[in-house]
C-alpha cells in the first residue's frame, strides 16, 4: 500500500548556537490511506513541528517530507502551495479562520482558491458542516461564534473536499467531552474512508481512536504501539535512548 505520508529521518533545529531547540532529531514515519496515527508526547517533545513539517508550513533542516510520493522540500513554492490546497487538510490549535468570512465561506474558501466554483465550494462546504452538526452557523461570522463552535467550523474546513491528509492539532482542545467525541467520530470516518490522518492530543482517551501511537520525547521517537491498550503505562515511561 502506499503512504500518503512519509517521513525520512527527518531532523529540524530552531535557533542557532547554544540557543538551538533540536526540535526533532531523525524522525521517521509514515501513514498510509485509511489509518490514523496518534502522536503523544510531553509539551516541548516535538508533536507540533511533525505537523508543521508534514503539512509544508516548515522545511526539515535534513531529511525528507513526502505526501502522496512528493517530496515536499523539493517543490517549487507555488506548487507547494496547490498541493497544501488539494491535498491537506489541517486543523489549528488556533482556529484561523477569516473574521471577514462567514461559516460556510471560510470552509468552501480552500476549494474556490484550487479554482472550484463558488457554487460547487458553497455545496461541499455545507456538506462538512452538516458532518459536524454545524448547518445552522452557516451564515455566521466567527466572532458571533463560540470558541468550540469555531473549533468545529475549522474542522469542517479541514475535511472539505478530497483531501487524502489530514492533520489534526489538538483537535478537541476547545470542546466540550460531547462534542469532542463527535469531532473524533467524523475525523474516524474520514480516515475509514481512505484518508491517512495524524492526531496530536495529550488525552490517552482519544489516542484509542487510533490505529498506530507513536510517543515523542525530545525530539525523538521513544515508542510506537499498535492502539493504546494501557495509555496511561506509555505516558509514565522513563525516557528511553535513540
Amino acid at each position: 500500500m502506499t503512504n500518503v505520508l512519509e517521513l525520512r529521518d527527518v531532523h529540524r533545529t530552531h535557533g542557532s548556537g547554544e540557543t538551538a531547540v533540536h526540535a526533532l532529531r531523525g524522525v521517521s514515519l509514515h501513514v498510509v490511506p485509511g489509518e490514523l496515527v496518534a502522536v503523544m508526547g510531553p509539551s516541548g517533545s516535538g508533536k507540533s513541528t511533525l505537523l508543521n513539517l508534514a503539512g509544508g508550513l516548515d522545511r526539515p533542516a535534513k531529511g525528507e517530507v513526502a505526501v502522496e510520493g512528493q517530496v515536499l522540500g523539493a517543490l517549487p513554492r507555488r506548487r507547494l502551495a496547490e498541493v497544501r490546497r488539494r491535498a491537506i487538510g489541517y486543523v489549528f490549535q488556533s482556529f484561523n479562520l477569516l473574521p471577514s468570512l462567514t461559516a460556510v465561506e471560510n470552509v468552501a474558501l480552500p476549494l474556490e482558491l484550487d479554482g472550484v466554483s463558488v457554487r460547487t465550494s458553497r455545496r461541499e462546504a455545507l456538506r462538512s458542516l452538516a458532518d459536524l452538526g454545524l448547518t445552522h452557523l452557516a451564515d455566521r461570522f466567527p466572532d458571533e461564534m463560540s470558541g468550540g463552535q469555531q473549533q468545529r467550523v475549522a474542522i469542517a474546513r479541514a475535511l472539505v473536499g478530497p483531501r487524502r491528509l489530514v492533520l489534526a492539532d489538538e483537535p478537541t482542545g476547545a470542546l466540550d467531552s460531547e462534542t469532542g467525541e463527535a469531532v473524533l467520530r467524523v475525523l474516524r470516518a474520514r480516515v475509514d474512508a481512505g484518508a491517512a490522518g495524524i492526531l496530536v492530543t495529550h488525552e490517552a482517551r482519544h489516542a484509542a481512536w487510533a490505529d498506530r501511537v507513536v510517543f515523542l520525547r525530545d525530539g525523538v521517537v521513544v515508542d510506537m504501539s499498535e492502539r493504546l491498550a494501557q495509555p496511561e503505562d506509555l505516558l509514565v515511561r522513563p525516557e528511553a535512548t535513540a
